[in-house]
């Protein structure tokens, strides 16, 4: 089975992470600093925390903008439910905002039409790894005092007319799952320009203790106060050296997701039905998915059927995403949350997220595009 992602991990990451395990810290040590900084430098963001997961960072960004019971936020339903799961863990209701119908990012214009007086921020969702407009959604956020956040999640490396991931919005969150850009095993981080934000991060991530064990020592003190409620969503000194160690090939893997997505580009150009999604002009895109449209009106077969003939095929497609609002729980909890989502609707339906991996080969992408082929002929 060619998977959808894979991991790559290699002898100076094992080395990077034994490095750890035979040293004196194995968390909040010397390697999460490190990490952190690294990140902040690629992204030239001010600084840069890490956490336990991309869900934790999104809860995060959440708690530190003090989102209240019932405020809303406006967030893409074309998305992972933690996207949304993270405004209702701090009491918060979502508001679902349909997607442009030819990249299936967030389309600002429904943005607008979501805003009421109880709106608190927006949650734009970089999805497939491009940025959204987010020239447009800080006119809007900037003109009704919204809270602008990215979920970055899959867009580490994009830029935006030249501003990276990071810099586009007021918070971003990562996730450095194995399928990500750079792994971590687990693992997320937000990317802020605000240091009072920065430290309500640390803290929230830390229980909502405000100084920790590093402080203490330097000023021979051992008191502590927990002056909010936070979470132990702290990232290891041993998962922050394999992303050290990763984010070193960010570069190259970016650049080689970037030639895959090309080569299939090329290719489903031709093939009628099947339709690529579209890029924004200006940006460079990061290519954490490649996803594909089966209008099944032209090909005679359905997005569900293509998936089974794909996969028995060793194709290892898979579908991203069931909007949220269709998940049964959100049915229960906000039923109808999501009936103007109309593009969204119809895009669940006929997408289709084909592999791509930096350690992808060219011959596993010719396979790729083969399978494909004979399965819409059947």
């Amino acid at each position: 089975m060619i998977p959808y992602g894979r991991q790559s991990i290699s002898d100076d990451d094992i080395n990077a992470v034994v490095d750890v395990l035979r040293s004196d810290w194995l968390t909040t040590g010397p390697k999460v600093v490190e990490f952190e900084a690294a990140l902040a430098k690629f992204t030239t963001t001010l600084e840069a925390v890490s956490f336990s997961s991309g869900t934790a960072a999104l809860h995060a960004a959440m708690a530190i903008i003090d989102l209240a019971p019932e405020d809303e936020v406006i967030v893409s339903p074309l998305t992972f439910a933690a996207s949304v799961n993270c405004i209702l863990y701090q009491g918060g209701r979502p508001v679902f905002a349909d997607v442009c119908p030819d990249s299936l990012l967030l389309d600002p214009e429904q943005v607008k039409r979501k805003i009421t007086s109880k709106t608190r921020a927006v949650i734009a969702v970089d999805y497939a790894g491009q940025p959204c407009d987010y020239r447009e959604l800080r006119r809007i956020c900037d003109e009704h005092d919204l809270v602008l956040v990215a979920d970055g999640c899959h867009s580490l490396g994009a830029e935006d007319n030249g501003s990276p991931v990071g810099r586009l919005a007021d918070i971003t969150a990562l996730s450095f799952h194995p399928v990500k850009h750079i792994c971590t095993g687990e693992g997320g981080a937000l990317l802020l320009n605000d240091s009072k934000l920065s430290q309500r991060a640390r803290n929230f991530r830390n229980h909502g203790i405000t100084s920790d064990h590093h402080q203490r020592s330097r000023e021979v003190c051992w008191n502590y106060d927990m002056a909010s409620l936070g979470f132990n969503y702290r990232l290891t000194d041993m998962q922050s050296a394999l992303g050290l160690s990763q984010l070193k090939k960010l570069p190259q893997w970016l650049a080689r997701r970037a030639e895959i997505a090309a080569r299939y580009d090329g290719e489903i150009y031709d093939l009628d039905g099947v339709q690529s999604l579209e890029t924004r002009e200006n940006v460079r895109h990061a290519n954490h998915l490649y996803v594909i449209r089966i209008d099944n009106r032209v090909t005679g077969v359905s997005r569900d059927e293509m998936f089974v003939r794909l996969r028995q095929k060793g194709i290892g497609v898979n579908v991203h995403y069931k909007p949220v609002f269709e998940h049964s729980y959100y049915k229960k909890r906000f039923p109808g949350a999501g009936d103007e989502c109309l593009h969204a609707i119809e895009a669940a339906n006929e997408i289709l997220s084909l592999p791509i991996f930096p350690i992808m080969t060219g011959g596993e992408v010719n396979i790729v595009m083969s399978q494909l082929k004979a399965s819409l002929d059947g």
